[in-house]
């Protein structure tokens, strides 16, 4: 599975580039530090495929990882996404130990590594730790409930608006590289659909395509055409995650 993986050690300050290992007091960090590799990893990556066994936690640096929803007939959606904000692998390890869905790295960049028996093994011993993955957990179910009221009730198009906006917090750089296919799986919808919506953005000024991704060229706007969904979230990571959540 991690064939395509350059592994280092690392050190402090690129293990930190996760902001809730960040976020960790000094002698909190240095519980885990022993225990983190950095790894490199590639778009279109599969860190877990659905049903098999999870064996580690990602905290990652500047990569986006997608837990998807794989239907039968080879069409996915995204379920929950995870950035340098936050940690994978920790819930759907809480007692089965099984990946619900896939895990796939969806941009190229590094994340740390831990395996997560002894995540577990370090969370029980140290109080902060565990207060501050309660928190992250909470702030991202609270998420995946508010993603699921969005699909049901807002317009492609908002959703899309919502997603682009929370995508460019995550990548710490000018465009975004990713493609309208990729879009359309993590929405679960058309890669038309998707194309329609960008063309009617960038028409609008709202956005600029090019071969290399898209770039964001009037935020607010976005930001008005994104449903309410993109400010609760937000609302909810500050809350419980004053210190880790995506800066805005």
């Amino acid at each position: 599975m991690y064939s395509a993986d350059i592994l280092y050690a690392g050190t402090a300050r690129e293990h930190r580039a996760n902001k809730l290992l960040a976020a960790l007091e000094p002698e909190d960090f240095a519980c885990l530090e022993p225990h983190l590799e950095i790894v490199s990893l590639q778009q279109g990556q599969v860190l877990c495929e659905a049903g098999q066994p999870l064996y580690d936690a990602y905290f990652p640096h500047n990569v986006i990882i997608s837990l998807m929803a794989v239907m039968q007939d080879g069409r996915t959606a995204e379920m929950s996404v995870f950035g340098s904000e936050g940690v994978t692998g920790l819930t759907g390890a809480a007692v089965t130990n099984q990946a619900f869905g896939h895990y796939v790295v969806h941009l190229t960049g590094t994340a740390s590594r831990i395996k997560i028996a002894k995540m577990h093994e370090v969370i029980s011993t140290r109080p902060a730790i565990q207060r501050l993955m309660r928190h992250f957990m909470e702030a991202q179910m609270a998420r995946v409930l508010q993603n699921v009221a969005c699909n049901a009730i807002h317009s492609v198009e908002a959703r899309c608006a919502r997603l682009i906006l929370s995508t460019s917090h995550r990548v710490d750089q000018g465009i975004i590289p990713l493609t309208h296919e990729f879009w359309a799986d993590r929405m679960g919808v058309q890669r038309s659909t998707i194309s329609a919506i960008m063309k009617k953005f960038q028409a609008a000024g709202l956005v600029r395509q090019s071969r290399g991704g898209i770039a964001l060229t009037d935020p607010a706007a976005l930001r008005e055409v994104s449903c309410e969904c993109y400010q609760t979230v937000h609302d909810v990571f500050v809350r419980l995650l004053p210190y880790t959540a995506v800066v805005r």
